[in-house]
């Protein structure tokens, strides 16, 4: 694994350099288990220690919010839809979310796993899916199921998260799926983008961010974004391209409240 490491941390003597070599090693949790067997023991044990580390960075972190109240200035938006891009998903327990249902969407591959144990170690639901990269392979990737599970939810009044980009499709670029949910649930999109000062980005599809320990940290919500329910073809690509749009602003923002640019 050939990763970029930025390490800003809040305080200390010299900062160290932003930019190092890491040692080869696997590029993703999903690798990880192929070198260990992917058992169910080696799941849960992967997804129980990704857990004890992301208690570990949220409790030796400084993380600020944007708005200082989040939910205080979006529960009129609630129940809505969560979403951020795919690289920052590791972040996504340090929303908060106290005082509402959060049911989240995870990857019915087997490093979904991992995700569907961290998500129950933080007291969420889940709701298991993969997002097509054509539309003829909705029914073969679990898409459709997931889909409609989320609009049931959504009608139940539990908000639902999920990224906005296409799995192993192309970072950060919006897709139709979480537009067409929105149109067909009536619930608005809540953009969200996390970072955090000190942090490895691996050279994956996604770039994902693992977040460090001792870090300072920004959670900044986006403006709500609604897709009327009768949105023609023109109108969703209006919409599509306004998220894309709203969560790189407010990505910049993020790494700009930390010291630091975009990776």
């Amino acid at each position: 694994m050939n990763a970029i490491v930025n390490d800003q941390a809040p305080t200390g003597p010299a900062d160290a350099p932003a930019t190092q070599p890491v040692p080869k090693g696997p590029r993703t949790p999903k690798h990880v288990l192929k070198k260990l067997g992917a058992s169910d023991r080696a799941v849960r044990f992967a997804g129980l220690a990704a857990v004890a580390y992301l208690k570990l960075v949220r409790a030796t972190s400084r993380i600020t919010f944007e708005p200082k109240n989040p939910l205080e200035v979006y529960g009129a938006f609630l129940p809505g839809i969560m979403t951020m891009w795919h690289g920052q998903h590791l972040m996504a327990p340090f929303v908060p979310s106290k005082g509402f249902n959060l049911k989240v969407m995870v990857s019915r591959h087997r490093d979904g796993e991992i995700n569907a144990v961290i998500a129950e170690k933080f007291g969420y639901g889940t709701i298991r899916a993969s997002a097509a990269r054509t539309p003829s392979r909705t029914l073969e990737k679990g898409g459709l199921r997931g889909f409609l599970e989320m609009k049931k939810a959504l009608a139940e009044g539990v908000t639902v998260a999920m990224t906005a980009d296409l799995s192993h499709a192309e970072s950060r670029r919006a897709g139709p799926g979480i537009i067409a949910l929105s149109r067909v649930s009536g619930r608005p999109i809540l953009p969200i983008a996390l970072a955090t000062s000190r942090r490895l980005v691996l050279e994956n599809w996604d770039r994902t961010t693992i977040n460090l320990p001792f870090s300072r940290g920004a959670c900044i919500f986006g403006t709500p974004i609604a897709v009327p329910g009768d949105a023609d073809e023109a109108v969703r690509e209006e919409k599509r391209q306004q998220l894309e749009d709203e969560l790189n602003r407010i990505t910049a923002i993020a790494y700009e409240r930390v010291g630091g640019k975009d990776d």
